[in-house]
């Protein structure tokens, strides 16, 4: 018996991150946190293993007045943090063009409204091979395909002759094509795209919109703040300036990590293009899908960014904290790497942010026995995931060498 719509009922959420997470608290509850290794979770814990919390953040939190915590936000967003949020995703490297942007739940509901509003029922959506799962997730929610390339080539860099082979074979069959890169501090792997990468990406574009195909290209920057300096990270935005009107770049802006406000569920979908027309419709029907899907978005975190963005010596203090989180996952994920190198362990270009990615092919496997040793890792399609912000660096000590013993054990036994 069932009661769900036809195209509902084989929806069942498996999400390798929660459940990961779930074993390891199990594994506190029976062995003390203090023996247990979590490298699962996407959130940045402090060096004690407690919710890194920016101070000045707390601060002006905290003393915004109660009506602004409680009271409805406009559908679209507050227009102050509109335009906040512009600067904080493009900070001095702002394109030419027309520039929107629409208040979201968080950077997921960026995500979801790009590809609700720029991908046609039942086409596809590209991205890496190497990819957040919830992208799968809302492509079928929404009706549409996920369709992957292969990200690293052979010298274990951008693989542009994947990229540019999957943009034919889609546009073979479909007169439009949403692209998802997630660059800088790219999840699960860490992989950044160079200036020269993203130059080869929108030549493609243009190659296509001079065909007469529409392109849009949404750049997910959640980790954006843990990838480097502030401007050197937001340089390539620069080359989205007065492309062909067919081509649309947006950005998913979350505040979650930047401003460690994950729970509050506060982002944005900003779009640049070179035509007025297009921008105006960007804002008209993510507004109506904001509408459709949660009404408004939650005002006190909106409230809050605007506050912090008025006053230059709260941003200056918060920018400090900020690069101090930034310096200790750095720091851990250093770490890491130099120990991977020392013991042979194989792991993908880490360029920066939260997570580093192991290729394996049993990787479920390998994390299990990873687990008697009580360290937790995310097992993905093809790989593993080691969250550098959830280990605290004495943890982190050692984590590599015990994941190369756990590869060569499942290798040996040819699982």
């Amino acid at each position: 018996m069932t009661m769900a719509a036809s195209h509902s009922t084989d929806r069942k959420l498996h999400d390798a991150i929660f459940e990961a997470n779930s074993a390891c608290q199990m594994a506190v509850k029976e062995h003390g946190a203090d023996k247990v290794t979590n490298a699962t979770i996407g959130v940045v814990l402090n060096e004690e293993g407690k919710l890194a919390v920016l101070p000045t953040m707390e601060k002006v939190y905290r003393s915004l007045p109660m009506t602004d915590l409680v009271a409805y936000a406009p559908i679209a967003g507050l227009q102050e943090y509109l335009e906040a949020v512009t600067d904080s995703v493009f900070a001095d490297n702002k394109p030419e063009g027309y520039i929107g942007a629409v208040a979201t739940a968080g950077g997921t509901g960026a995500i979801h409204h790009a590809i609700a509003n720029y991908a046609e029922r039942e086409d596809a959506v590209l991205t890496s091979d190497w990819f957040w799962g919830n992208y799968k997730i809302i492509c079928n929610e929404t009706g549409k395909q996920l369709l992957t390339f292969k990200l690293f080539d052979k010298e274990q860099k951008f693989n542009i002759a994947a990229f540019t082979e999957r943009v034919d074979l889609a546009l073979e069959v479909q007169d439009s094509l949403l692209i998802i890169l997630n660059t800088p501090a790219h999840n699960p792997t860490g992989f950044a795209l160079t200036e020269e990468d993203w130059d080869a990406v929108i030549d493609v574009a243009k190659t296509y919109a001079a065909k007469g195909k529409k392109i849009s290209i949404l750049v997910d920057i959640a980790y954006i703040d843990f990838a480097g300096e502030k401007n050197a990270t937001r340089k390539f935005m620069t080359k989205f300036s007065n492309l062909p009107e067919n081509i649309l770049t947006m950005f998913a802006f979350s505040m979650s990590k930047s401003y460690t406000m994950y729970g509050q569920r506060t982002g944005a979908l900003v779009a640049v293009s070179s035509s007025k027309e297009v921008i105006e419709e960007f804002k008209e029907v993510n507004k109506y899908s904001n509408r459709a899907v949660w009404s408004n978005i939650n005002r006190g975190a909106q409230a809050l960014l605007v506050a912090m963005n008025k006053d230059k010596t709260v941003m200056a203090q918060y920018e400090k904290e900020r690069n101090d989180l930034y310096q200790m996952v750095q720091h851990r994920a250093d770490v890491f790497v130099e120990e991977a190198h020392a013991c042979g362990l194989n792991f993908l270009p880490y360029k920066g942010g939260f997570f580093i990615a192991i290729p394996a092919k049993n990787p479920e496997a390998i994390c299990n026995e990873l687990h008697k040793k009580l360290i937790f890792a995310v097992p993905l399609k093809l790989g593993i995931r080691i969250a550098a912000c959830s280990i605290s660096l004495a943890k982190m000590k050692g984590v590599a060498d015990e994941l190369k013993k756990a590869v060569d054990v499942i290798e040996a036994k040819n699982i």
